[in-house]
């Protein structure tokens, strides 16, 4: 938490749930990354955050952006973003939206099948197109399994076949899984894109881009290697598979821009037992919970470290979960979260490195919570 932040909270004592995150804070995030991989082009996950707070402080910096709807395209150009700025990332659209960002100006989408690539032609004559590759996600906190990209002979099938629609077949992307601690999953992704673009060659199509995707972790409970550990292998993968003679690359973070720079203040609402049992934990209940922006604990994937105002003190054994009356808002039980004894109901906590993936999940309304309230300073 940034000593800005500790200001505001002492100042201000806003009402919980909130998140507050700091402005300077992600506008470093996104410098450290350019100086790391100054050779990749940074499009921001705007699905992180979409924030027009954060949307504006990097469209200022010359961020590029990776949208997921119609509605980020135009958040994204809200914040001054030009259009060849935003790439439409998602590769499930709806053909009204890829009409829309391509009327908007968007000229660079994704797509892992035939079907897309139909929309694609219709609605988004000649733009530049980008076939998702499937990778497995191994070793990712909150993997994308088999949803989003296509096996490689299929991607190469696909890329001719855009190429005989009239659209331009500029590149491959993956996404290895967000939150993804192995580095050695980029190198094997850029290995398997490397064939694609190999096997295009031959068919007489020369591609431009590797998207190399998100998926960069950032410290939560566990220590990680630092972003320039995951750059270095990707710029080993690269030159071993491209030599001096690389495509483009981009990159799309979100998470290691947005997340270290917020956190979420919340109040403990209540404490109590389910028994008399003193080896069994207690129950610690908050005002904010998985549908009201803490939707990463489904399966206690992201663990969010935990500051109390008691320090020194002796601390036990928490179940933690959240206000509403649904039983599956239980946020961490198998966790082994250890919290004061002390703390008690109308005490604040604060979960830290909460500036992504988490307002952005927020639901209104349900059990007639409203959601968490937003600051960005």
């Amino acid at each position: 938490m940034t000593s800005k932040i500790e200001n505001f909270l002492a100042r201000r004592a806003p009402e919980t749930p909130c998140l507050v995150v700091d402005l300077e804070a992600v506008a470093e995030n996104y410098r450290r990354l350019g100086r790391a991989l100054p050779l990749a082009r940074i499009h921001y996950a705007v699905k992180a955050n979409p924030a027009p707070q954060i949307l504006t402080t990097l469209a200022g910096l010359g961020s590029f952006f990776d949208a997921a709807s119609a509605s980020e395209i135009d958040d994204c150009l809200a914040a001054s973003a030009p259009p060849e700025n935003i790439s439409f990332g998602n590769t499930i659209k709806k053909q009204t939206d890829i009409a829309h960002a391509f009327r908007r100006g968007v000229r660079l989408f994704s797509f892992d099948s035939d079907e897309e690539l139909g929309k694609l032609a219709a609605a988004a004559p000649a733009s530049r197109v980008y076939c998702r590759i499937l990778m497995a996600g191994e070793g990712a906190d909150w993997p994308l399994s088999r949803k989003f990209g296509c096996q490689l002979d299929m991607a190469r099938n696909l890329m001719i076949r855009a190429a005989e629609l009239g659209l331009d077949p500029h590149g491959v992307s993956f996404h290895v899984g967000s939150q993804q601690t192995d580095s050695d999953q980029w190198r094997l992704a850029v290995g398997r894109a490397a064939k694609v673009f190999s096997d295009l060659a031959k068919a007489g199509i020369k591609l431009g881009m590797i998207n190399l995707g998100g998926g960069f972790p950032v410290r939560y409970r566990r220590d990680i290697p630092a972003f320039e550990h995951y750059a270095e292998t990707i710029m080993q993968a690269m030159n071993r598979n491209f030599g001096n003679n690389p495509p483009e690359m981009i990159i799309e973070p979100g998470r290691c821009i947005a997340a270290p720079a917020g956190i979420i203040e919340t109040e403990v609402v209540l404490v109590s037992r389910k028994s008399y049992d003193k080896k069994e934990p207690r129950w610690m209940y908050l005002d904010v919970g998985r549908f009201g922006g803490l939707a990463e604990t489904m399966n206690e994937s992201i663990e969010y470290p935990i500051r109390s105002p008691y320090n020194g003190g002796k601390k036990g054994p928490v179940v933690l979960a959240g206000p509403t009356c649904d039983g599956a808002d239980i946020l961490y039980e198998k966790a082994a979260y250890s919290l004061p004894l002390d703390l008690k109901a109308g005490d604040r906590l604060q979960l830290l490195a909460a500036g992504a993936y988490t307002t952005t999940y927020a639901s209104a309304g349900f059990n007639g919570f409203g959601l968490p309230g937003e600051y960005y300073i």
